[in-house]
């Protein structure tokens, strides 16, 4: 025990201090180094725990008396002899509800909060799937989810017709209650929410029948919305208004839709602009030629190149997904042409092909030829 301080310096008194200095030591000690006016300090945390440590022992006379004769060893049941067992372990040490006094007294803690005021209404989340025509050009969907809403019945007030609430005689309305207790830094007096009325401020005797007294009741709704060209998968859109009703005058909650889009099975989409592969005949990459190539308000004509090689790219401006709120402007379609090499040929046309292959050079296949001229020079 002997790397523990003394209790009369832990607290800052001398031995002769009397039960009101030494009260008056810890009072100022235990708001100088408390958590919550340290907060994240774990040296002042520690000295928190050797002040109240030694104010633990100094202020109980028995034990004041205990320590004064033996020190440290009082309460050390490996200390032998006259040591002082069944103190308990300091370590640990119990604030005996002082912990919550302090949290009230210095802002920390659970906080009592009024109950009676306007609440806004809850957010209503719903989910809908839209193909991918719907997603790019837009759409009107019936959307059917189910909120909180005020009750008819009682017009929200909870309380049967011919009735209304009355104000908690408690707390005077305020929905709040006054506490004081004795503490060894003096009265402490804090706020806590009203046990009579559940921090509401009036109390219901004889409640609505359609709502339980809650002033609301759970409700179907079936809204029209405009879902906007170009929306995308994962995007959200909010309607301001449309969710839970308010309680005591609050504003209603929002409607909160999560898009998700299907799918295409030739177009891909990323952003504004859309991506396809269009296969097209060995003739028609070798000779070029004027075919139709998939696009969103149907087939677009598109001239090939004499001489188009496998995976090359063609931009068509315009020709993607409006902007949302600027359908007059578009993003791109981007076709990627694939050379699909033919199968299943008959001996006629294996034979034209052979005499093509003899009748073709260097100059008709110049990328061959620059690669092997890497490696064979």
């Amino acid at each position: 025990m002997a790397d523990k301080r003394d209790y009369y310096e832990v607290l800052g008194v001398d031995k002769s201090a009397s039960d009101a200095d030494i009260k008056k030591a810890y009072r100022s000690l235990a708001k100088k180094y408390h958590p919550d006016m340290n907060p994240g300090d774990k040296e002042a945390e520690q000295k928190f725990k050797e002040v109240n440590e030694a104010y633990a022992v100094l202020s109980d006379a028995d034990k004041r008396k205990k320590y004064d004769t033996y020190g440290h060893d009082a309460f050390d049941p490996t200390a032998g002899g006259s040591g002082f067992s069944g103190f308990g372990d300091f370590g640990g040490f119990d604030m005996g509800g002082f912990g919550d006094i302090f949290s009230s007294f210095f802002g920390g803690g659970t906080s009592s909060r009024r109950q009676n005021g306007p609440v806004r209404g809850d957010d209503v989340n719903v989910r809908i799937t839209l193909s991918f025509e719907e997603a790019v050009f837009g759409v009107k969907k019936d959307i059917t989810y189910r909120r909180t809403q005020r009750c008819a019945e009682c017009s929200g007030t909870g309380a049967a017709k011919g009735s209304q609430p009355k104000t908690c005689t408690k707390c005077s309305g305020s929905g709040q209650i006054r506490v004081q207790q004795r503490t060894p830094l003096g009265v402490m007096q804090t706020q806590r929410t009203c046990d009579a009325c559940g921090g509401r401020g009036t109390v219901i005797e004889n409640p609505c029948k359609a709502c339980r007294g809650t002033g609301t009741v759970q409700a179907t709704k079936t809204l029209e919305v405009s879902i906007p060209a170009g929306i995308d998968n994962g995007q959200r859109i909010s309607l301001r208004g449309q969710g839970s009703d308010g309680l005591r005058g609050g504003s209603a909650g929002d409607l909160l839709i999560s898009v998700a889009v299907k799918a295409h099975p030739v177009f891909e989409r990323d952003g504004y602009d859309i991506y396809c592969e269009v296969p097209i005949t060995f003739t028609e990459a070798t000779l070029g030629a004027e075919i139709d190539i998939p696009a969103l308000e149907g087939k677009e004509k598109f001239t090939v190149p004499e001489g188009t090689q496998t995976g090359t790219s063609f931009t068509l401006k315009q020709k993607g997904v409006p902007y949302v709120n600027n359908s007059s402007r578009r993003g791109d379609l981007i076709i990627t042409v694939v050379i699909e090499v033919p199968k299943n040929l008959s001996s006629a046309q294996k034979e034209k092909l052979r005499e093509f292959a003899e009748l073709s050079g260097e100059t008709n296949y110049t990328k061959k030829t620059k690669f092997f001229k890497k490696f064979f020079k």
